[in-house]
């Protein structure tokens, strides 16, 4: 990747700029709900930035659905098949895309009903969340969440990755989940998240983000 102008801004400002954003932004796919990725490891809290979007644009009117992607993990029985610490079942399949496609995206597509289901499994618990479905009204936008998003096909409108920076990830990954580290080497390998995504977040210091896009 080549050298990237970054700007320094606020949390509550970036979000601000991203609303503004998503209120012209028009699905690729026809549909009338955009989709949103909000790329980046847990550490880097991409969810925090979702949920400030989100509220941005409440107060412009505009709905939105936030949504995990940790809410679909597999079951336990399959995650840790090959033992708690394995990278390559990290990287390749805790997450449950099947029931991404099934119960996030096939919602909104053109013609569908737009009725998601906003999690499937309680990693906790390693139950089933029965949580209800939630309708996102036409004009909806969907702000999804989590690690490694963008090396699956999924149908994103917009894709805004959180950047940290090897040493920062150490630092603000818990030891426990050291493991995950070389899952985010190859990522950033393969699929370049910084260079693809559509709008770039530097979040080394948690108080003072630096964006482009």
């Amino acid at each position: 990747m080549g050298p990237v102008r970054l700007e320094a801004i606020t949390w509550d400002r970036l979000a601000e700029q991203l609303a503004e954003r998503l209120l012209d932004l028009k699905p690729a796919d026809g549909s009338p709900w955009p989709k949103v990725a909000f790329d980046g490891a847990s550490a880097a809290r991409p969810v925090d930035l979702a949920e400030r979007v989100a509220e941005a644009l409440r107060v412009r009117g505009r709905p939105s659905l936030v949504v995990g992607a940790d809410g679909f993990l597999r079951p336990a029985s399959l995650r840790l098949e090959h033992g708690r610490h394995d990278v390559e079942s990290y990287y390749s399949g805790w997450f449950d895309t099947a029931a991404l496609w099934r119960e996030v995206f096939g919602p909104l597509e053109p013609g569908a009903d737009g009725r998601v289901l906003p999690d499937l499994w309680d990693a906790a618990t390693d139950r089933a969340t029965r949580s209800d479905y939630v309708q996102l009204p036409p004009g909806g936008v969907l702000l999804m969440h989590g690690p490694l998003l963008l090396r699956h096909w999924f149908p994103f409108d917009l894709t805004v990755h959180v950047l940290l920076s090897a040493g920062a990830l150490r630092r603000r990954t818990p030891e426990v989940d050291h493991w995950t580290l070389p899952a985010f080497e190859r990522y950033e390998d393969e699929t370049d998240p910084a260079a693809t995504a559509d709008v770039l977040v530097r979040a080394d210091d948690p108080r003072r983000p630096a964006w482009s896009g």
